[in-house]
């Protein structure tokens, strides 16, 4: 979730996607000692939760959602190849580095694991993503590096002015695959803040739940279908 702003290029972009340990490096507000490693040295993807009332986005943060989605893709592919024929794929998420989340973050966890099938989240060791939390005028977002790992970074301010289980929902999103969709209604989980901080929702709707079930049965072969 992010105040629009114009995103750097495709892959520096960042979207409401995290997937930490394997996708990409640490926010500059987090603890160096903290910071997973960047599993290569491509640029992280990024994705955010939008702050102004009616944003429809831009075309350098609609090819960061591409970017982020194909990175997300890949990291499916890889999981479901580790684990042939599993009937769900797990993600491994730490809330350590968020401490003032962690209610919110278990919420939307819990809020996906009871509307998806397909992908579970769990909170250990070894993560496939970690949150952080601080300060950064951006707001909110998530990040990867396409190889499996990355974060979401979740702004101090952006989750006093919207409600932050909706910020961390649509953010968690990201990370399971889904881009911004500012110009949706309340309903719509992906629209973010479009809807305006008095939307409270932090529900995927029928259509989310049904993409997310989707990419994460068929991974990166589904990437060349849409």
């Amino acid at each position: 979730m992010r105040h629009p702003k114009v995103l750097t290029s495709a892959l520096t972009a960042t979207l409401g996607l995290g997937l930490a340990a394997s996708l990409g490096a640490a926010p500059a507000s987090a603890a160096p000692d903290a910071a997973p490693r960047t599993a290569s040295a491509v640029a992280p993807a990024v994705a955010g939760y939008t702050g102004a009332t009616g944003y429809a986005g831009s075309a350098e943060e609609a090819r960061a959602n591409r970017a982020f989605y194909e990175a997300v893709m890949r990291s499916v592919a890889e999981k479901r190849a580790a684990v042939p024929g599993a009937a769900a794929v797990t993600v491994v998420y730490s809330s350590a580095n968020a401490p003032s989340f962690r209610t919110q973050i278990a919420r939307s966890a819990q809020i996906w694991n009871s509307s998806v099938t397909n992908v579970r989240l769990v909170e250990g060791s070894n993560p496939d993503f970690r949150y952080y939390e601080g300060n950064d005028s951006r707001g909110s977002y998530a990040s990867t590096n396409g190889h499996g790992s990355g974060y979401i970074f979740l702004d101090y301010r952006q989750n006093q002015q919207y409600d932050s289980t909706r910020v961390t929902a649509h953010e968690t999103g990201h990370v399971l695959g889904l881009p911004d969709r500012y110009s949706g209604p309340c309903s719509e989980l992906m629209s973010g803040g479009g809807p305006g901080p008095s939307c409270t929702n932090a529900i995927p709707n029928s259509q989310e739940r049904a993409r997310v079930n989707q990419l994460w049965q068929y991974g990166l072969a589904s990437a060349f279908k849409s």
